[in-house]
């Protein structure tokens, strides 16, 4: 029984509540007009339990893939499936009686990327774990054993080289460590990285020339782990600061420090370097008064208060830290007062100076400026709930923000779903596809589109 709610477990329930099974379905109604450019597939993971299967937290839940393909104007095709993880299929446990890890034994339920061809489905405690594109699983990668890690749930494709960097975080030493994933896929650099203890280091960011480490008060816990609980409960005790680290291996993992003000960050939108060599990071920014609220009501303990709101989105905001490593002084500044989660931005400008950022809220799809400061939304209607929204750039695109957003929105009543469409230019509707099941409020989605050369099937 979850010590926040009692019985009650806000995320087996209503707009997050799972669905029992997997289903295909073809043809789907779509009302407005698709983008011929659409062509390819829209991805979006999240927890699922098994029919039957009681969970104690909302991120303990099984990977569940839903799939969308758009072509020529058309949706083709839904489709769901969990990713079939050595947990699922085998019941295999993470930690061995030799106390090591199975790092298949993991839910897979976080994020779905590609890279270099391949889509993988990821979680932060565990190896990826490869899907094809109609979303049957192929299995782990380990990337030919050079993986002993942990793989983060957000790794970064650096868009002037085809890289894909991440990390590994793990609640025994080597606590932090930093990879390098070639263009074609190989793992070529692996560097550990001092911090203190282990943290919940759910996410991070890079620049052209540096990595940006979200070092933060979620330790580990032994006692919740022996709990067979997430092992992580906050400690104000450890400190509240972020990293900066050179990208250059020549470097080594020499890590400049910035202590900020207390806060928690799952999540980042992006970061750059500006003209003067400072390090801008711009990411959702919880209070630790709105963490504890969050974290009790997806089903974490030791908490400090409890909340009755059942929504998982809001209560972080828009912020932007500023760091200078040649004197080591950091500025911090609220972008937007509104609650919001799941800031995104066009990934051909990761690590690079940005001017539009996106993000969910309760009710709204939001569009940031940060050139200008302004904000605008688009509510998809009363009692809608929208998800992630990942950008599409145009082909050719002159602007930024010339493109498309997608999005998963959900009722919340919990009785159906559809693939919302916006022109991100002013947000708004393009079109919509609906989709023949309600779709779990979940995580991270990409989109994939075919390759240039290959019509896809």
């Amino acid at each position: 029984m979850s010590e926040q709610t009692g019985a009650r477990r806000a995320w087996l329930e209503g707009p997050l509540a799972p669905v029992p099974d997997e289903i295909d379905a073809v043809d789907l109604p779509v009302t407005g007009t698709l983008p011929d450019e659409l062509t390819g597939r829209y991805f979006r993971n999240g927890p699922n339990p098994a029919p039957g299967e009681v969970t104690d937290h909302w991120f303990s839940g099984h990977g569940m893939v839903h799939g969308i393909r758009l072509r020529n104007g058309r949706a083709e095709w839904y489709r769901n499936r969990w990713v079939r993880t050595a947990k699922l299929t085998d019941d295999a446990v993470f930690v061995r009686p030799d106390l090591t890890f199975d790092r298949t034994a993991v839910s897979a339920n976080t994020h779905v990327v590609p890279h270099s061809g391949r889509i993988y489905a990821l979680v932060e405690i565990g190896f990826p774990y490869e899907l094809t594109p109609e979303l049957d699983t192929v299995g782990p990668r380990d990337f030919g054993g050079r993986l002993t890690t942990a793989m983060t749930a957000h790794p970064k494709e650096d868009p002037r080289t085809g890289d894909l960097l991440f990390f590994g975080y793990g609640s025994l030493p080597p606590h932090l460590t930093y990879h390098r994933l070639s263009a074609d896929g190989e793992l070529v650099e692996s560097r550990e990285v001092e911090v203190p203890r282990s943290t919940m280091m759910h996410d991070f960011a890079i620049t052209e020339n540096h990595v940006v480490w979200l070092d933060l008060p979620m330790v580990f816990d032994v006692g919740l782990a022996l709990q067979g609980r997430i092992p992580y409960s906050w400690d104000d005790g450890y400190g509240y600061r972020l990293g900066v680290m050179p990208r250059d291996p020549s470097a080594g993992t020499a890590v400049t420090w910035f202590d900020i003000d207390p806060c928690f960050i799952f999540h980042v939108g992006n970061a750059h370097e500006d003209a003067e060599g400072r390090v801008v990071l711009d990411a959702a920014r919880y209070s630790p008064r709105d963490f504890a609220r969050l974290w009790s009501t997806i089903g974490g303990v030791r908490m400090a208060e409890a909340v009755t709101a059942a929504a998982v989105t809001g209560d972080a905001r828009m912020h932007r830290w500023t760091l200078d490593p040649a004197t080591g002084k950091c500025v911090e500044e609220p972008l937007d007062d509104r609650g919001v989660e799941f800031p995104t931005h066009d990934e051909a400008r990761t690590g690079l100076e940005h001017r539009y950022l996106y993000a969910a809220s309760r009710d709204s799809i939001v569009k940031y400026d940060v050139r200008t400061g302004s904000a605008t939304a688009h509510t998809p209607g009363p009692g809608l709930i929208p998800g992630e929204a990942a950008f599409v750039p145009a082909s050719g695109a002159r602007n930024e923000d010339e493109g498309w957003l997608l999005s998963i929105v959900s009722d919340v009543a919990g009785t159906g779903s559809e693939l919302l469409v916006l022109d991100a230019s002013d947000l708004s509707r393009t079109a919509s596809v609906r989709l023949p099941r309600r779709v779990p409020a979940g995580f991270h989605g990409s989109w994939i589109p075919d390759p240039a050369d290959t019509p896809g099937a």
